[in-house]
């Protein structure tokens, strides 16, 4: 520990609180006594001299009960508790005599009716104020705390002997009974150190002259933080601050973020791309995710832009895997069917895990030929099916050999306005509908009529409009006429001239 303290070094670290000590110290409640130099322990390691056998003086108990009084304003002139202890270092004992300091512990009992309201601060006799507790708003306890030990190194170096001041805030978070005070009941100190200068003058010029050589300067001097008297920012607590800003504050109303140059900022609520941790602070999420509800890859609630989450995993993905589809806010890649390998919507399979068979966009267990599964065993088609997907004649999908396949059934022989197509679609013969201008066909196309519908008359093969004949009346019969004259003249093969006199060349002779 004595080389942790000696070689670490504030750097870059940025926080409202760091103070030197009065062994000259640079230290922080946030980052302790800064960045370990790993360079500079080994160095300090090699030409280290043991330090002497660490004592340990249990001064005496201040019993004083004493009212912690509740206000909402910062160390106003009657808020809280103050108590002043005269500590001697165990002057009067030399196995437990301490004079240069390594840790406090504070031993403290308290009864209070919401001890997450409590702040306490310890201040040496050399000046350094350690905060002990802060408020947590979380912390609902009526219990108190009995015999508490509290600890602090920020006195690490100084002298123990002198006025140690211990000072408890109340600043109630919520509607609590004012009229039930907390009280300290009785605090002591547990100081722990050595009575010996427990570093070799060689050791002391080493520290001596890393720090003249350090280039880094205090980042409290810009604000001069410890004068500091102007109003705080919206965001910080009760605990005050060191400066105007969200980024000076001793401790946050709600919660706060690590920015790029590891300040810590303030703020009403986590800001995309984080979450709200433990303590109040902001973690980040994982990379892929917009917003989450923990730190890893598989605790996304929402993802960045090009990304989907899996429902199933809480992953930002790219594309949706085997057995998941994309929903219809492409957002969330959701589940299938446990029986879809792939599906466009949870019923709606494209393919099915092995041992089971589509049917329609169903996935069903595969049952032998001439069977269908029903939902608990497979049983036979209908008769005239090779193949179905239920009950009944309408539910083929394929015939047998005696029968054919029309319009979704399967018939012994083809209908009107059917023909039987021998070109074996699929393994299979099927009744096709004929062209629409023909009423019965024998093959495709419009030329293969057999029958025509009513107002057509079949012209080898091919149905054309009926017209009204020319001799339908008597005077078209009479000889002479101009019916019998196309008839006298062999011109009845002529398609025009036979719609016109249709009976009379229909006539024998």
């Amino acid at each position: 520990q004595h080389i942790i303290v000696r070689t670490s070094q504030a750097r870059h670290l940025i926080a409202n609180d760091w103070k030197t000590n009065a062994a000259g110290y640079k230290v922080s409640h946030l980052y302790g006594y800064g960045l370990m130099d790993a360079e500079a322990m080994v160095v300090e390691a090699e030409k280290w001299t043991t330090v002497p056998p660490q004592h340990v003086c249990i001064e005496n108990t201040d019993r004083q009960i004493k009212t912690i009084r509740p206000d909402n304003i910062r160390n106003g002139p009657d808020n809280g508790v103050r108590s002043i202890y005269k500590a001697t270092g165990c002057a009067d004992n030399a196995n437990h005599h301490v004079i240069y300091l390594e840790h406090v512990v504070v031993r403290i009992t308290i009864t209070h009716p919401r001890r997450g309201d409590l702040a306490i601060y310890l201040t040496s006799p050399s000046g350094t104020r350690s905060q002990l507790l802060s408020n947590r708003l979380f912390d609902h306890s009526m219990e108190g705390f009995k015999n508490w030990e509290f600890m602090t190194t920020h006195c690490w170096g100084e002298k123990a002997a002198g006025d140690w001041i211990l000072e408890i805030y109340d600043t109630p978070s919520q509607l609590r009974n004012v009229k039930t005070p907390g009280k300290l009941k009785e605090w002591s100190l547990v100081l722990y150190g050595t009575s010996i200068q427990p570093y070799s003058p060689r050791n002391d010029f080493l520290k001596g002259e890393r720090v003249r050589m350090s280039p880094i300067e205090d980042p409290t001097e810009d604000y001069g933080l410890d004068d500091y008297s102007g109003p705080c920012n919206a965001e910080c607590s009760k605990v005050g601050c060191g400066g105007p800003g969200p980024d000076h504050c001793n401790d946050c109303l709600h919660y706060y973020y690590k920015s790029k140059n590891n300040t810590r900022i303030c703020v009403p609520n986590c800001p995309p791309g984080h979450y709200s941790a433990d303590k109040k602070r902001c973690k980040k999420c994982s990379p892929n995710c917009e917003t989450c509800f923990g730190s890893h890859s598989d605790q996304c609630s929402t993802c960045k832009p090009g990304y989907f989450i899996n429902e199933e995993s809480r992953s930002c993905i790219t594309s949706c895997p085997d057995s998941f589809y994309l929903d219809n806010n492409k957002i969330v890649c959701r589940k299938c069917s446990e029986n879809c390998r792939s599906c466009t919507e949870f019923h709606t399979c494209t393919e099915c895990r092995y041992g089971l068979s589509l049917q329609g966009t169903r996935c069903v267990i595969r049952c032998e030929a001439g069977k269908y599964y029903n939902g608990r065993d497979c049983e036979p088609c209908h008769h005239s099916c090779a193949s179905c997907e239920g009950p009944g004649a309408d539910a083929c999908i394929n015939c047998t050999e005696e029968y054919f396949m029309e319009n979704g059934k399967c018939v012994a022989t083809c209908h009107n306005g059917y023909y039987l197509d021998h070109s074996l679609e699929n393994g299979y013969k099927t009744c096709k509908r004929c062209d629409v201008s023909c009423f019965g066909c024998s093959g495709p196309g419009e030329r293969n009529c057999t029958s025509c519908p009513s107002g057509y008359i079949l012209d080898t093969g091919l149905c054309v409009v009926g017209l009204v004949c020319k001799d339908a009346t008597e005077e078209s019969w009479a000889e002479g006429g101009f019916c019998m004259l196309v008839k006298k003249n062999n011109l009845c093969q002529r398609k025009v001239l036979q719609q016109l006199c249709c009976r009379t060349c229909t006539l024998k002779g």
